[in-house]
């Protein structure tokens, strides 16, 4: 199978006040952390990955 190049791949960044409202934003109305990683196209390992960071820097 061959796959073709349609685009650059873009790597985007996140500030630390952005990671926070995303990972705060999972369980409010009853958000699961799939439906919050999809609504902001990243993997749900991204989540749990800022929430680590967050917790370590002490901002969450």
């Amino acid at each position: 199978m061959r796959g073709e190049i349609l685009g650059a791949e873009r790597r985007r960044f996140w500030h630390d006040d952005d990671k926070l409202e995303i990972v705060m934003s999972v369980g409010v109305d009853g958000a699961s952390v799939t439906q919050v990683a999809q609504r902001h196209e990243i993997k749900r390992q991204q989540i749990y990955a800022w929430r680590h960071d967050l917790k370590r820097k002490g901002l969450w």
